[in-house]
């Protein structure tokens, strides 16, 4: 084979293998498996009559919903991801429209990432539909990583939805070669073709280079991600900082960053949009403890406490203000640590300013006085004042009614006992829903 890169796509297996003859693979081969519009693909393997027709699974178009998930057969019409519903409902007015079923693309994923995992143990799960595996051949094992990417297609196929795998040298090859071939497809870098993959691809194609940044390479004339991987070093480290020479030795090629066998939760959150903005404080108070309670209960079923409590709020005009505090003792006990989150609200929102999203996070919960790097990208952080009165004073009691309403809900259902304030917002919520990698680990 003469090109150091190469599109392969699934087909059934000829004799020999499906794939045609490979070149020997010598160094290290990251594989990184991105399932094929996930939440639309399982919805159409649910309902068979849906299959062919384009679905959109998201938020209410009338009720400022985001797509979450749209199928190839929606694409054409120019539909996307974290697209507003709106949008998408007036390019593609005939779609199939649900709000999806978490718990089914949950148990989904779980039932795919054991493949993997029986694959290889180096296996790092970054979100519901995406994973990273080292499959690099070894002495004892010197199986082409091609081929056990055919293999894991084929594997995922069996369960009624496919992927698109890219194999590289390095994580940041592999992420950009699975997103060259949709779907099903398999595309691979071999060892020394990794800049002559990269030359041509405009800059915003490698992870970590958002509008900001593009905006300044072209500024400088650097478009491509050959271009990038010529330019000065040093120019790069005064525009960028440490990012300038990550983003330069990526260009390049390289990257040593490992793929992490490292299940451990690094936080949790939860957060709403809201069909129609909030602007009285009992509102936002009542979403805060909606979702404080959604953490709380995350927490415990994890088994985790943390110190790190964040607060995300997304305004009108789209714009996101946040704020974290540091509990003076790790916690899962939403009665103590709502009424700061309601103090913490008063720092970046006032009474009468539109509120389109509210989210809460907990993290911090390996280095106990540790505050670790925010979820919710927090620029404003500080220590909690410990002066917050909690929703039921008592610690033994508030422990007491947290405990029962959990017994309740194991049995019964989420939606069995809540408090009064959760049921404020209940009409007016979207059907958004995004993916918190952290929340299927």
């Amino acid at each position: 084979m003469t090109d150091r890169f190469q599109h392969t796509r699934f087909e059934e297996p000829a004799v020999g293998g499906g794939l045609p003859p490979l070149d020997p693979w010598e160094g290290p081969a990251i594989l990184l498996v991105d399932l094929d519009a996930f939440f639309a693909s399982v919805e159409q393997l649910d309902h068979p009559a849906w299959r062919g027709k384009p679905v959109i699974v998201g938020g209410d178009p009338d009720k400022h919903g985001v797509v979450s998930t749209a199928s190839y057969e929606a694409r054409p019409f120019g539909v996307r991801s974290a697209m507003p519903s709106s949008t998408a409902k007036r390019l593609c007015p005939d779609a199939i429209w649900t709000h999806g079923h978490f718990d089914r693309y949950r148990e989904m994923s779980d039932a795919i990432m054991g493949i993997l995992r029986a694959e290889t143990p180096h296996v790092q799960q970054v979100s519901i539909d995406e994973a990273f595996l080292d499959v690099t051949p070894t002495a004892v094992n010197r199986e082409h990583p091609a081929r056990v990417a055919e293999r894991i297609q084929r594997r995922v196929e069996e369960q009624g939805v496919t992927c698109s795998i890219g194999v590289g040298t390095s994580k940041t090859i592999a992420k950009i070669a699975s997103d060259m071939d949709k779907p099903r497809g398999l595309t691979l870098v071999y060892p020394g073709g990794e800049r002559d993959f990269l030359a041509p691809l405009p800059v915003r194609t490698m992870s970590g280079i958002g509008a900001a940044a593009e905006e300044k390479l072209r500024s400088r004339g650097i478009c491509t991600l050959g271009q990038l991987a010529d330019a000065d070093l040093r120019m790069l480290e005064r525009v960028f900082g440490k990012l300038g020479r990550v983003m330069h030795v990526r260009a390049n090629g390289g990257d040593d960053a490992p793929v992490e066998q490292d299940d451990e939760v690094k936080s949790v959150s939860n957060e709403m949009t809201f069909a129609h903005d909030l602007t009285k404080r009992q509102d936002v108070e009542a979403a805060i403890a909606t979702m404080a309670a959604k953490v709380g209960r995350r927490l415990r079923r994890k088994g985790l406490r943390g110190r790190t409590l964040a607060l995300r709020v997304k305004f009108d005009d789209l714009s996101v203000r946040s704020v974290q505090r540091q509990l003076i003792e790790p916690s899962d006990d939403e009665l103590a640590y709502t009424p700061l989150l309601y103090r913490m609200i008063d720092e970046v929102w006032r009474p009468g300013t539109p509120v389109r999203l509210i989210g809460v996070g907990m993290s911090g919960f390996e280095e106990e006085g540790a505050v670790q790097e925010s979820l919710f990208d927090v620029t404003e952080a500080a220590p909690s004042t410990g002066d917050v009165e909690p929703v039921v004073r008592d610690k033994c009691k508030r422990r007491g009614l947290i405990e029962a309403t959990d017994l309740v809900k194991n049995r019964f259902g989420e939606t069995a006992v809540r408090f009064g304030r959760e049921l404020r917002n209940e009409e007016n919520t979207t059907g958004s829903s995004s993916k918190n990698p952290a929340d299927y680990k």
